[in-house]
C-alpha cells in the first residue's frame, strides 16, 4: 500500500486520469442501463420506431430505431452526464467551486457531448445492423462509441476549464 501511495504522490496527474476513467464507469453504467431499459420501452414496448429528423439529428432509417432510438440516447445521455458531473467534480477533481460557477460550464460540455452522442448512434446502429447484429448489441456498440468520445472531450475540459486549479487559487 505504501508503494501505491508513493506512485500516486510521484504521478498525481496520471492518478487523476486513472480516477477519471475508473469513476467515469459510474456514468457509463448509468448510460448502458438506461439504453437497455429505454430501448426495450421506446423501441419494443411502445414501438416508437417511426422515422425522426430534427435539425441535425437524423433517425429516419429503420436501422436507427427512429424516434425511439433518438429518445433512448437523449435521455440516457442526459442522465449519464448528470451523474458524471457529480462524480467528476467531487471525487476526481475534488473541486470546491460553487455549483453556480461550474454548472454552466459543465452544461456547455454536456451539450457538446449530448449532441455528439445523438448524432453518432444513428450511424453506428445502422452499421451494426448492416453487420447483422440485433438491437441490443447495436445500441451497446453505439454507447461504447459515445463513451469513448465523451472521455476524449470531457477530461481536458474538466481539468483545465471547468474545475478550478487549486494551486493557482492558493497562490493568489
Amino acid at each position: 500500500m505504501a508503494a501505491c501511495r508513493r506512485l500516486i504522490a510521484k504521478y498525481p496527474n496520471l492518478w487523476e486520469f486513472i480516477k477519471f476513467n475508473v469513476l467515469s464507469n459510474i456514468s457509463t453504467i448509468t448510460r448502458f442501463v438506461c439504453v437497455w431499459i429505454l430501448t426495450a420501452v421506446f423501441v419494443h414496448a411502445l414501438n416508437l420506431t417511426q422515422p425522426f429528423s430534427f435539425l441535425i439529428f437524423n433517425y429516419e432509417k429503420p436501422s436507427t430505431n427512429g424516434l425511439g432510438g433518438f429518445l433512448t440516447f437523449l435521455i440516457a445521455e442526459i442522465l449519464a452526464q448528470a451523474v458524471n458531473f457529480v462524480v467528476q467534480m467531487k471525487w476526481v477533481f475534488k473541486s470546491d467551486a460553487s455549483f453556480r460557477s461550474t454548472a454552466w460550464k459543465y452544461a456547455i460540455l454536456a451539450v457538446i457531448i449530448v449532441v455528439c452522442g445523438l448524432l453518432l448512434p444513428g450511424y453506428v446502429t445502422t452499421l451494426c445492423k448492416n453487420l447483422g447484429w440485433n438491437d441490443a448489441i447495436s445500441s451497446t456498440i453505439a454507447s461504447v462509441v459515445n463513451t469513448l468520445l465523451a472521455v476524449i472531450i470531457s477530461y481536458p475540459l474538466l481539468k483545465w476549464w471547468i474545475t478550478p486549479d487549486k494551486s493557482k487559487k492558493a497562490g493568489e
